[in-house]
């Protein structure tokens, strides 16, 4: 079961596929130019890996606070590959996660089963 997590809410745009036997991860700036192709930019880190979207179960996004076209972009993206290829997300936030200290990005899966996040659900937090 490999997992994509995805966080483009925070001062750069992070991608992690986490596999059976290992992680990998990814950043890019974040600007207006990486939102608009955010898609080729995850095509491009599974291909690295030797993997396609195809290969991933299950998706985690960062839902904010944060950027609000990061977020915007991000949640976009994930609907659209949700809707066309049925790969079911959660949408995170790492308020969502209160009394935990030092959360690692390859945890978030596991947090969001602990504190109930729920799948297919979109709720963005922006700052105001």
């Amino acid at each position: 079961m490999n997992k994509l997590i995805i966080d483009a809410a925070k001062k750069n745009i992070f991608f992690m596929i986490v596999t059976k036997d290992t992680k990998y991860s990814i950043t890019h700036e974040n600007t207006k130019v990486n939102f608009e192709k955010m898609i080729i930019l995850i095509n491009d880190f599974l291909k690295s890996k030797n993997l396609y979207l195809g290969d991933v179960s299950i998706i985690y996004v960062n839902r904010g606070p944060g950027s609000f076209a990061g977020i915007r972009n991000s949640l976009s993206t994930i609907k659209a590959i949700h809707l066309t290829m049925k790969i079911d997300y959660y949408c995170y936030s790492f308020k969502d996660f209160q009394g935990e200290e030092k959360i690692k990005y390859e945890n978030i899966p596991n947090l969001c089963d602990k504190f109930g996040v729920k799948k297919n659900l979109i709720n963005p937090i922006y700052i105001s």
